[in-house]
């Protein structure tokens, strides 16, 4: 999406991620390097009082991280990026990834887009809620 000009109030995604499979959960543990169990084994999540496996948080705070960077484009640089992870997701769950400019600034001939980002489960309830700034090409 390069060359876009952003204005504050400008609405960002969504992207909607297929829903997320035990399958992906154990590809994400050996890229991850995040072994836990809670992840990938059914009687371990339920022994720990979750119910079943659910996704790591970083795999959904990559998803946003991919709303970000298809935004910002080739040309665009992504500079700030954090998230509070507010709800678990699980298999199952399909994650809309949307975001909104809160302002604008043009530096050294690129615009500086600040944002609230959020990532949301079918059930409309935020998954991961926070704030990002990217650069791109004025």
């Amino acid at each position: 999406m390069a060359n876009k000009t952003f204005q504050t109030g400008d609405t960002i995604g969504p992207l909607v991620k297929p829903a997320v499979t035990k399958t992906q959960l154990v590809m994400y543990s050996g890229a991850s390097g995040d072994f836990n169990p809670i992840h990938t084994v059914d009687e371990f999540a339920k022994e720990a009082g979750l119910g079943g496996v659910i996704a790591h948080g970083m795999l959904t705070m990559a998803f946003v991280g991919q709303l970000l960077t298809e935004t910002a484009g080739i040309e665009g640089e992504l500079r700030k990026f954090g998230v509070r992870f507010m709800n678990m997701v699980r298999p199952g769950d399909v994650i809309t990834c949307e975001g909104k400019v809160t302002d604008v600034k043009t530096e050294s001939g690129q615009q500086i887009v600040s944002c609230d980002i959020w990532a949301s489960n079918e059930k409309g309830d935020k998954v991961v809620s926070g704030r990002a700034e990217f650069a791109v090409p004025a």
